[in-house]
């Protein structure tokens, strides 16, 4: 269940094709090898309202959020989101260099007691990998 939300200032838009940027975070967890392909959500939500540093407007920010489900050790982790955010950070050095902006990334871990899914996803992609 690795399930990535970023957030990001709405004075990007001109800057950065969100639609590329998630596709780049989706990429980068497929390739860690850690995650079932089937759980992996990437979704960007825009920030119309932000105050950032000293209120000026021109300064920009992303932030993104993994959640994923127990069972990975730490140094699986920590391995996995540098690799994640390399890409991720890669992808957005234009905006770095053209702009003053402020990018960060967490990982959080549910607790499995109190975190409830359903998802027919996985078992679609078992039967489209047998048959094609």
């Amino acid at each position: 269940m690795p399930h990535f939300t970023i957030e990001y200032s709405a004075n990007l838009d001109g800057l950065v094709d969100m639609a590329r940027t998630v596709e780049v975070v989706r990429k980068a967890a497929v390739e860690t090898g850690i995650f079932p392909l089937g759980g992996i959500r990437v979704r960007a939500i825009r920030c119309e309202h932000y105050a950032i540093a000293d209120g000026r407007r021109d300064y920009g920010f992303l932030d993104m959020v993994l959640r994923l489900g127990e069972g990975r050790d730490l140094a699986t982790r920590k391995t996995a989101g540098e690799q994640i955010f390399k890409a991720l950070s890669a992808h957005l050095d234009p905006v770095f260099a053209g702009s003053k902006f402020a990018l960060s990334f967490d990982m959080q871990i549910n607790d499995k007691a109190t975190s409830w899914k359903r998802n027919n996803i996985h078992d679609a992609l078992k039967v489209e990998a047998v048959n094609g």
